[in-house]
């Protein structure tokens, strides 16, 4: 597909482009000419890929580095891009954690790392970027990521279903809420995403999870990418608090008669 301009002349912040989905949605957004500020909590690491693909995209990757449950850092970065662009038109909040376990496996030292970055800080940041930018500019769009299991759950990750529900009861709170100033947001629920992070996840369970899918593959970071693309992008001017799986016919059911058989 080509993607054009889409993104010409907007400004962008990414979260969570140290790896996988996070770094993808960067790359689309600055081929299709956005300038991307990719989010990072390790100081350096994102030098080196974003030279290249400064080198052939339309627009331009600025690595910025915060944690997101540091709400000073949070905040510096807020203000460092105030302070060089004057505005910010799109924030995609893909930053997040995961553990998984069955119900009362989890620790919970796990379960508040995983509320404090995709809960908590995804809010924390969306307040900033809405009040600070967007409500004053009467323009922006934030896009969240939630999952699919926070639409239909799944067994062994209630802790993460539980964060990720959280995301799309808030992205429908928060559209409705900034509607009124132009501001869009919505949600994108990848389900199975074949990334480095998965493949360690389920290591030899890996096998078990393509005959669920009704189009026979996994997705790809482009696939998720391509989603937020639309949604940051003017072609979704009129929609706004919407919840977008992106999971190729994903069969939840299945997936868990596949689990119990592995088991």
């Amino acid at each position: 597909m080509n993607i054009g301009q889409l993104m010409e002349g907007k400004i962008c912040l990414v979260t969570g482009t140290g790896r996988g989905i996070g770094q993808k949605i960067a790359e689309r957004f600055a081929v299709a000419g956005g300038f991307v500020y990719a989010g990072a909590r390790q100081e350096g690491s994102l030098e080196d890929w974003a030279a290249s693909v400064n080198a052939g995209a339309a627009g331009e990757i600025s690595p910025i580095y915060f944690d997101m449950t540091d709400t000073a850092a949070v905040k510096q970065a807020v203000v460092q891009i105030k302070k060089e662009q004057g505005r910010l038109d799109a924030l995609v909040n893909n930053a997040g954690v995961v553990h998984n376990g069955a119900l009362g496996m989890v620790p919970m030292d796990k379960v508040r790392e995983m509320f404090e970055v995709n809960v908590f800080g995804l809010l924390e940041l969306s307040q900033l970027v809405a009040t600070r930018f967007m409500m004053k500019q009467k323009s922006g769009s934030i896009v969240n990521i939630a999952s699919i299991v926070g639409v239909e759950g799944s067994r062994g990750q209630t802790a993460y279903s539980a964060s990720k529900g959280a995301v799309i009861a808030m992205t429908k709170s928060m559209a409705q809420e900034l509607a009124s100033y132009k501001i869009r947001v919505n949600a994108v629920a990848p389900g199975m995403v074949d990334t480095g992070r998965l493949h360690v996840e389920i290591r030899e369970e890996y096998r078990n999870y393509v005959p669920p899918i009704g189009m026979g593959r996994l997705g790809t970071p482009k696939d998720i990418a391509d989603a937020c693309l639309y949604f940051a992008s003017d072609m979704a001017s009129y929609t706004t608090g919407q919840v977008m799986v992106v999971g190729g016919g994903y069969d939840t059911q299945s997936r868990a008669l596949y689990h119990i058989e592995f088991q």
